[in-house]
């Protein structure tokens, strides 16, 4: 085996990339009725989409049932060789199957269809030949072939399996959109990731309520500011009127500030020299809008209000770095 240069291998990365491109971008076109009644078989199916495919198509197929499940239609992969020895049981009527095929003659497939006819159950292909038995058995076909695959041989699924799976993923988010499907609707079925907590965890899980938040009147003195300040450890307290409403924070800036200006510590009050019109963030705000507030304003530690401009709160960036979220 001769050794390849630098310069060839470059040459067949980008040769293999856009090969790939050029297979992508001419599925543009194809998508127009065939594709609207796919979409709305899927939309009408009252049970589960139940995805499959052999060999790479297979894989192209896991991938294309997990994201058509966490984006608002619930889907699963089985195995075609493995629905004939008893996992066709987990197909049932009321459901839809989509079979994904580059020949559209895969054995293990075809040998499904008298199965699926028998139980009612519609079928959407994926497959490079339109006029193959798999596509003129199913209810709509998505014509998925390519010109050439990018491996030079022409054999190995390459540029086949990008535009199956861009195909996929195009069902996935037309479907998405029809369904109205929300972040937070994702969120839900993301629990467990750094997406999940992003979108489901809200401020007012994580703040320091109650007696843990740092509170003073306008009229407190800077000394008695200060033991609050410690006694709560969050570097900073929020500043009240008479009726619970938020005049004001006073955290260890405006310390070093106002002993800069050379004021009296042990006369001053605090109204006299703490932040007035603070930074703030509403109770119901998601806890990434704290953390990005903080982030863009450079500041440690934000006051959560209800709508009334009441301070309910104090969330501090420690409390997103503990939640995962930073």
């Amino acid at each position: 085996m001769r050794q390849f240069s630098a310069k060839e291998l470059i040459a067949s990365g980008r040769r293999t990339i856009r090969l790939e491109q050029e297979a992508v971008a001419a599925l543009e076109e194809r998508i127009g009725d065939d594709f609207v009644r796919a979409c709305q078989l899927i939309l009408s199916c009252k049970g589960r989409v139940v995805v499959t495919g052999m060999g790479k198509s297979g894989h192209i197929g896991r991938k294309i049932a997990a994201t058509l499940a966490s984006t608002g239609t619930p889907a699963f992969f089985v195995h075609p060789g493995e629905a004939s020895h008893g996992d066709l049981g987990m197909i049932t009527r009321g459901d839809l199957v989509m079979a994904i095929s580059n020949s559209g003659n895969s054995p293990e497939i075809l040998t499904l269809l008298p199965i699926l006819k028998r139980l009612g159950i519609p079928m959407i292909t994926m497959t490079g030949k339109p006029h193959s038995p798999l596509a003129e058995a199913a209810e709509v076909s998505l014509d998925i072939h390519v010109a050439s695959e990018a491996c030079p041989l022409d054999l190995a699924p390459t540029s086949s399996t990008t535009a199956t799976l861009v195909m996929g993923d195009a069902l996935a988010v037309a479907l998405l959109e029809a369904r109205g499907f929300t972040a937070e609707d994702f969120a839900l079925s993301h629990p467990g990731g750094i997406l999940g907590r992003r979108l489901l965890l809200r401020v007012n899980d994580l703040i320091h309520a109650g007696d843990q938040m740092p509170k003073v009147q306008a009229q407190t003195s800077l000394l008695d500011a200060l033991s609050e300040i410690t006694a709560k450890g969050l570097g900073m307290t929020t500043v009240v009127g008479e009726d619970g409403t938020l005049l004001g924070v006073f955290t260890d800036g405006d310390l070093r500030r106002a002993v800069d200006k050379g004021h009296d510590i042990r006369q001053v009050t605090i109204e006299n020299i703490m932040t007035r019109k603070p930074t703030t963030v509403h109770q119901d705000a998601l806890a990434a809008e704290a953390l990005t507030i903080m982030e863009n304003r450079k500041i440690t530690a934000l006051v959560v209000i209800d709508e009334h401009n009441h301070p309910v709160g104090v969330i501090h960036m420690h409390d997103l770095l503990r939640a995962g979220l930073v």
